[in-house]
C-alpha cells in the first residue's frame, strides 16, 4: 500500500489546488445573487468557445439535457431513427426514446471502443430497406476521452441526410487532426458531471455549434421556449439552464484544465508502458489527443476480470466497469432493439476494466496499480 490511499477520482485534492480561485468565484456569485443565468454563465460560454474553437456555446443543465435540446431543435420524434453506439452510457439512448424516436444501436471498434462506421452504414441501410423508420440523426460518442472517427461519421451523415450530433460528454479537451473537439459535427453536447475531466460540483452541460440559428434555438429551448422576453413563449421547451454557481466552479477549474489534461496523458502513457505486454491497453485514435476520462484495459475473459478486480480491491486499488452491459441488452431498450447481434459491444462488456486516472494520481500510486495488476493476472 502507498501512504496515501488511491482514489478512483480525487475531487478533494483538485479542490485544494484551486481553493483560492474557487472561493473568489463563489463569493462573487453570493454577492450579486444572480443565481440563474448570472454573468458567470455568459463568461463560461465565451471561455469554452475560445478553448475549443467553436463559434457558439450554450450552457445547459446537464449533458443529457444538451442531447435532448439538440434533438428537439431538429424536430426529432416519433417514426425517426437515431443511430448510436451500443457501448456507451444510457443517456445517449434514453433521449431519443424520451422524444418518441427509436434508437438504432450500432457496434463499435474492438480496440478504440468508438462507434464503427462500417456497422453504422450497415444499420442505416437496413433501416432504409425495411421502411418502418425514417433515418434522421446519428449520435457519435467520443468514448472514454478519445474522439470518434468524425471524418467518416460526417461523410456518412452528409451522404444519408442525417443530423450529426457529437456526444462529447466524456471528452471535452480532446482533439482530432489538430483541432479540439467541439465543431466536428452539426452540434456537440458536453457534460460537466463531477467525474468528467472538466467537471462541476453538480450537473451541468453545454452545446457547441457553428450555426448561429441553432444556437439561438438552443437558448430558447433551454428556457421554456422563450422568445425575446421571458413571457413570450414561442415553442415547447424545457428548464435546461446551467445555474450560476456551477458556472463559477467551472471557470475556476478552467484555470488548471490544460495542466490536468497533460497530467492525465502522462498517467495514461505510464500505464501503456507498464501494462501493454500483459493486457490490451486502449488503442490511440490516430492523429488525436485524449482527455482520458477513463483508462480501460481488456482482460482475456469475464472470469479473469472478476478475479483481477477482486485482487486489486483487496490491495487498495479501486477499479470500475464501464460498461457491464451493452445498451441493446438493457431491459429499458430491449423493446426498441431489432434483435441484431452486436458482437464487439457484447464482448467488451465482459472483459473491460477501468483503472484509476486523475491528475492527482502519484507515480507511486500508478506503479502500485500496475504491480498489483501483474500480481493478480
Amino acid at each position: 500500500m502507498t501512504a496515501t490511499p488511491i482514489r478512483f477520482l480525487d475531487l478533494p485534492a483538485q479542490q485544494a489546488r484551486i481553493a483560492a480561485e474557487l472561493r473568489r468565484r463563489l463569493d462573487a456569485v453570493l454577492a450579486h445573487c444572480q443565481f440563474v443565468l448570472g454573468p458567470e454563465v455568459a463568461e463560461l460560454e465565451d471561455r469554452l468557445t475560445a478553448f475549443c474553437g467553436a463559434a457558439h456555446c450554450v450552457a445547459v443543465s446537464s449533458g443529457t439535457d444538451a442531447l435532448q435540446i439538440a434533438l428537439m431543435a431538429e424536430g426529432v420524434g416519433p417514426g425517426d431513427a437515431v443511430f448510436l453506439p451500443a457501448f456507451t452510457y444510457t443517456a445517449t439512448a434514453e433521449v431519443p426514446l424520451l422524444l418518441g424516436a427509436t434508437p438504432v444501436f450500432c457496434d463499435v471498434d474492438p480496440r478504440s471502443f468508438q462507434i464503427d462506421p462500417v456497422s453504422l452504414a450497415a444499420r442505416i441501410a437496413a433501416v432504409r430497406a425495411t421502411g418502418r423508420l425514417r433515418p434522421r440523426a446519428l449520435i457519435g460518442v467520443d468514448l472514454f476521452g478519445q474522439p470518434a472517427d468524425w471524418p467518416a461519421l460526417t461523410a456518412l451523415a452528409q451522404r444519408e441526410g442525417l443530423f450529426a450530433l457529437d456526444d462529447c460528454a466524456q471528452s471535452f479537451g480532446a482533439s482530432l487532426h489538430g483541432a479540439r473537439l467541439g465543431h466536428a459535427a452539426d452540434a456537440t453536447a458536453v457534460s460537466f458531471f463531477p467525474s468528467k475531466p472538466l467537471g462541476a460540483y453538480g450537473d451541468g452541460g453545454a452545446l457547441l455549434t457553428e450555426d448561429a440559428a441553432r444556437a439561438a434555438l438552443y437558448r430558447s429551448l433551454r428556457s421554456h421556449g422563450e422568445g425575446t422576453t421571458r413571457y413570450e413563449v414561442l415553442r415547447t421547451g424545457m428548464n435546461g439552464r446551467l445555474d450560476t454557481m456551477q458556472a463559477a466552479v467551472l471557470l475556476s477549474k478552467l484555470t488548471v484544465f490544460e495542466d490536468e489534461l497533460a497530467m492525465r496523458e502522462r498517467i495514461a502513457s505510464a500505464y501503456d508502458a507498464a501494462l501493454a505486454d500483459i493486457v490490451q491497453v486502449p488503442a490511440r485514435v490516430p492523429d488525436s489527443t485524449s482527455a482520458w476520462a477513463i483508462y480501460a484495459i481488456l482482460l482475456p475473459d469475464q472470469a479473469t476480470r472478476t478475479r483481477v478486480q477482486e485482487g486489486l480491491r483487496r490491495q487498495g486499488v479501486p477499479t470500475a466497469i464501464y460498461y457491464p452491459r451493452p445498451l441493446h441488452h438493457q431491459p429499458a431498450y430491449r423493446a426498441a432493439h431489432d434483435g441484431v447481434a452486436l458482437p464487439v459491444a457484447e464482448d467488451l462488456a465482459k472483459r473491460i476494466l477501468a483503472l484509476p486516472i486523475h491528475p492527482d494520481l502519484s507515480d507511486a500510486q500508478v506503479a502500485l496499480a500496475c504491480a498489483t495488476l501483474r500480481a493478480n493476472l
